[in-house]
This record gives C-alpha cells, structure tokens and sequence, in this order.
C-alpha cells in the first residue's frame, strides 16, 4: 500500500501504460481518477479495482482540463501519459502533423500541470509533497531515432518542461520528473507495426534495437511510475528517469 491516501489522476489510462499505471496505483492503495479520450476503453477499469474513477476526458480540449480540474479534489499525483507517435523525416512532416504532436504531446501536458498544479500545492503544504510524472521517451535530447522528428521533438520539449516546473517548485514541495521508455509492446505500437510494408520485419527492427533482446512490457514501467508518485521517491525531482532496457548505456 505505498500510496495509500493518495488521489493520482493519470491520462490515457484507457490501454497501455495509462491503463497499466492506473491499476497499479490503485492496487497501491491509491485513489485513481483515471482519465481516456475514449470512453469504451476506460469503461471497465471501475470494475477492476473499485479505487478507480474513469473520466471522459480529451487533453486537447483546454476547457475540458478546466472542467475536470474544478471537479476533483486536490491531488497528491498527476501522470501526464497522453501522447502521439509521428513517423517520418522532417521531409515528411507537414505543418499539421507538427502542430497536432506540439499540442497531444506537449501543449496538453502544459495545460494539465498548469491546472491541477494549484491543488497540489495546496496537498504539498498539507503532507509535505505532490509529484508530477511527465511521460517522455528515450527518443528526445537523450537519444535520437530514425523516423522521429516530431516525436524527439516534442519529447525532448516535456523533459524540459519537467526539468521547469521542478525547478520553480522546489522549495513548495512538489517534485516533477519523466519517465523515459524504451520501445514498449502497448496496443500503440503494435498499431504501428502492424502500418508498416512488413509487419513481420517491422517488429523484428524494434526488437533489434532493445539490446536486451526483446520488447518492454507495461509493467516493466509501472514499477518505475509507483515509485516516482510516491513518497519513495521524495528525494528524485527533475529527473528524466530512462527505462529502456540498455539502449542507451
């Protein structure tokens, strides 16, 4: 029960490491508020463990973040786990496709820090800490990867924005850090393996590139996410936090 009393809300909690993360903090003890573009996928999460409460809620829409802020109560810990893969070269990226990533990837998690943050000041001056977890990847400032041009981009722009928000609230009691995967086996990714010319070489490249010589489950991560939304890690602020398996040792 290491987040017991603890209310975490976690985005894109409808299927894979959302969804992973949302079980696992509320088998921890926590109250989940467990929130998915995607009403269907999010649906049965309740039944699954009853410290889970699912919200309808896209991250692109500032006043639905609004909305949903003013109807929770003040949280101990906010996962910020939406976000959107873009292949290609900077060749291939047309203005949309760039835009559209800043604002899933990016701009959404602004908004959520910056409306939820409020509250868990107030929770930090109450117990002594809040933590915010930013997803971030491998992919960004720490390594670059063929074919991800808005997606390096963008999340070498949430480590910063982590390494940001931890530094101007440092002294308030809340800690910001990012979790940083390696290639993890999510319904997202199969979606892309399954897009590609040949699918059966398209998991063989990714697999090829995790030096331990296979995909990163879900819950290879929430290992990672338990800790760094509770008070074990009350020490660990500003950390882009890498689980990627060896890639980049």
């Amino acid at each position: 029960m290491r987040l017991e009393g603890k209310t975490i809300l976690i985005t894109a909690a409808g299927q894979g490491i959302g969804r992973a993360a949302a079980l696992a903090c509320a088998n921890e003890g926590a109250i989940v508020h467990a929130a998915d573009i995607n009403a269907e996928t999010i649906a049965n999460l309740g039944a699954e463990n009853p410290s889970i409460t699912t919200h309808v809620l896209d991250v692109t829409n500032p006043q639905a973040i609004l909305d949903l802020a003013a109807k929770l109560p003040d949280l101990d810990g906010l996962f910020n786990c939406a976000g959107f893969v873009h292949h290609g070269t900077i060749l291939d990226l047309s203005d949309e496709d760039f835009e559209f990533s800043m604002n899933l990837n990016v701009t959404s998690m602004v908004r959520m820090c910056r409306a939820f943050l409020p509250g868990m000041l107030r929770r930090a001056e109450a117990t002594g800490s809040a933590s915010i977890l930013n997803m971030a990847s491998m992919c960004s400032n720490i390594k670059g990867f063929p074919f991800r041009l808005a997606y390096g981009t963008t999340k070498a722009a949430v480590n910063g924005l982590t390494k940001s928000i931890a530094s101007d609230f440092v002294s308030k009691g809340i800690r910001c850090n990012s979790l940083n995967p390696g290639t993890v086996d999510t319904p997202s990714l199969r979606g892309r393996i399954a897009a590609a010319a040949d699918p059966v070489q398209a998991e063989k490249d990714f697999i090829a590139r995790q030096p331990m010589g296979r995909l990163a489950t879900v819950d290879d991560m929430t290992p990672m996410i338990v800790y760094l939304l509770s008070d074990e890690s009350r020490f660990v602020s500003g950390q882009a936090l890498l689980v990627d398996g060896g890639v980049t040792i």
